[in-house]
């Protein structure tokens, strides 16, 4: 009888290899379509990449672990078995396909998606047409899931056992083994038998800074993170004394001279990456950098969408593995652009021309302190529903300059573009007028560039157009660089720039010094000569500091100088002169010691204030 007992224990270890091998297929077709995103693979990461599998096939299973191990003569009846069978086929496909959605969305967001990303947290309006838009244009990877999933079915053994009699010492036996492979499973899940189980950091064990992803499965990522809310701590590594001399978030803008009370419009370009410009795609914003205070090295802090606003409008850097306007800590007050020009006789206002709750940013606006919120909703103007996302950058821009034009001066705006996002769509009517490009972003960059010429071409006959400072960037990178330097953990972040103030010819002018997002509120203040004392994780233009910090992957990355330093939470993982060596290849951690250290030092400070002040809601000066 127990030799019964080991084909249904043989045949579960027979089915779960058959779910290694496809977890194997699955990360060989992910490299295949990121291909482009990894360099220098290596068999060590392939080979890590199997820990992670087993770790996830094993949570995953756990309970048919059970239903197979359990001890019983039940468990050979044939209804049991096929009911067995086809649970343990479509609750493993499931995950399965989770992979397929990296395939293709890790171009847009640079990691693996976790539970919060899988579910669409912030984009419940959009995610229909999304879906179907997805399926569309990416039709290959429904088709390769199909005979992926019927592959993985006609491979799934069966048990031939019937009419099996079990006596009582055997199901004490029975029951001995049954803890026994329950319990070598639970290890499985945990990754052994260390202190912690293993997390999605660990993956950096298997490879270079860059190739975590590589290492890790969806599934994974999605069962370490669900029911998780965004839990930060306090690293300790200084005293309060020790940390506010190495770095301190409070800054203070001391007025100079009366200000200029200029009115301030922000634009936020969709995908705008530093490598899309100059290359015949935005003439229009081209000859604009001509005429401005362009930042050569423009950096975005992080890699979505939706970590770009507080990062541009409050000076908070995206620092966890949930975006801030989605996790935990949405609802902490800060003291932001929006609050401050208020107090200062602006009126403020934000614009986004997709479906209102899109992104979670009207929520984030009534906690920035903004007094109003222009949506698809609010919209009034010739249809332009682009049947996904929103209404047209065209007509909506055109929108927003004829709604300011109503506004009482100053004022304070800021407009996000979506026209340049996935699935890249520009209207029937220009179909053929732009040029394609090298990538499916391409077009769409040219249209929305077109639509912002005409933008300015419209706000320039109004009256507030010489008394507005203007200040455009990108929330973020695009999803297909062309060159190698733009897909380093450096070139990724790369986004412009730039300061335009049509009433000032002195404004104009290349600076190559380190800007990031977080660093626009305290340089536009500055700027405007406004007093004020802010809590901000970035640095005024003005500044003789050179800093950048971003995160992604579960690595901070911090820039300083011509130096960039990964440091994973606890050690540096490596440090290059970018600048010079523009695709990272040459590691100077064990050579420059000194750099090292100096840098170390200082992105510790910065994680332990800025951990302990949100999980303080200490965002504020009180």
């Amino acid at each position: 009888m127990m030799h019964n007992y080991f084909e249904s224990v043989k045949l579960f270890f027979k089915r779960i290899f058959i779910v290694l091998f496809v977890y194997q297929i699955c990360r060989i077709l992910f490299y295949f379509f990121n291909r482009n995103s990894f360099e220098n693979i290596s068999v060590k990461g392939f080979l890590g990449g199997i820990h992670f599998d087993l770790s996830a096939i094993a949570y995953i299973n756990l309970i048919f672990a059970l239903f197979h191990f359990i001890p019983g003569e039940f468990k050979y009846k044939p209804t049991y078995q096929k009911v067995l069978k086809i649970g343990f086929y479509f609750v493993n496909l499931i995950f399965i396909l989770t992979n397929f959605v990296d395939f293709e969305y890790y171009k847009f967001t640079g990691r693996r998606s976790t539970f919060g990303m899988i579910t669409a947290t912030g984009m419940e309006n959009e995610i229909g047409g999304l879906i179907f838009s997805f399926l569309t244009e990416f039709w290959y990877l429904p088709l390769i899931a199909f005979l992926l999933g019927l592959a993985f079915w006609k491979a799934l053994p069966n048990i031939k056992l019937v009419n099996i009699t079990v006596g009582s010492k055997t199901i004490l036996k029975q029951s001995i083994l049954f803890v026994l492979f329950t319990g070598i499973l639970i290890v499985t899940g945990r990754g052994g038998f260390q202190k912690k189980p293993i997390k999605i950091v660990d993956a950096i064990n298997y490879g270079s800074i860059n190739q975590s992803a590589l290492v890790l499965n969806t599934p994974f990522c999605i069962l370490t993170t669900m029911g998780k809310k965004e839990t930060l701590e306090s690293p300790k590594f200084y005293s309060e004394t020790e940390l506010n001399a190495i770095f301190n978030p409070i800054t203070i803008v001391k007025e100079t001279e009366k200000s200029s009370k200029k009115n301030v419009v922000i634009l936020i370009l969709e995908s705008f990456g530093r490598e899309n410009l100059q290359r015949g795609q935005t003439p229009f914003l081209d000859n604009l950098i001509n005429k401005s205070l362009f930042f050569e090295n423009g950096f975005a802090n992080g890699k979505l969408s939706i970590d770009a606003v507080p990062s541009t409008l409050s000076s908070i850097p995206s620092l966890m593995n949930t975006s801030l306007i989605t996790s935990s800590y949405s609802i902490n007050e800060v003291y932001g652009l929006p609050k401050i020009l208020k107090e200062n006789g602006y009126k403020t206002a934000f614009f986004h021309g997709a479906f209102n709750g899109s992104q979670n940013f009207d929520q984030y606006c009534k906690v920035a302190g903004f007094d109003d919120y222009f949506g698809k909703n609010e919209y009034i103007g010739p249809e332009a529903f682009d049947g996904k996302w929103g209404i047209f950058d065209e007509e909506f821009l055109q929108f927003f300059a004829g709604k300011m034009s109503k506004f009482k001066e100053p004022f304070f705006t800021t407009l996000f573009t979506i026209s340049s996002h996935n699935p890249y769509i520009i209207p029937e009517k220009y179909k053929g007028k732009f040029p394609k490009g090298t990538t499916k972003i391409q077009e769409s960059i040219a249209y929305s560039d077109y639509a912002l010429e005409q933008f300015f071409k419209t706000a320039s006959k109004y009256d507030w157009y010489k008394n507005t400072l203007f200040v455009i960037t990108a929330d973020h990178t695009s999803s297909e660089p062309t060159e190698k330097k733009f897909k380093t953990n450096v070139g990724k972040f790369r986004v412009p720039i730039l300061f335009f103030d049509p009433s000032n010819p002195e404004m104009i002018g290349k600076n190559y010094k380190n800007l990031q997002q977080i660093d626009i509120m305290p340089s536009i203040l500055d700027y405007l000569n406004i007093e004020s004392k802010m809590v901000t994780y970035g640095k005024s233009y003005q500044s003789d500091k050179d800093f950048v910090v971003y995160y992604l992957d579960n690595i901070y990355h911090y820039i300083s100088g011509d130096y960039y330093l990964a440091f994973d939470g606890t050690k540096s993982l490596g440090l290059y002169n970018f600048k010079k060596d523009e695709l990272l290849k040459s590691n100077l951690l064990k050579t420059n010691n000194f750099k090292a250290a100096e840098m170390e030092k200082f992105i510790k400070a910065y994680i332990q204030s800025f951990n302990e002040r949100m999980i303080g809601n200490k965002l504020t000066i009180q």
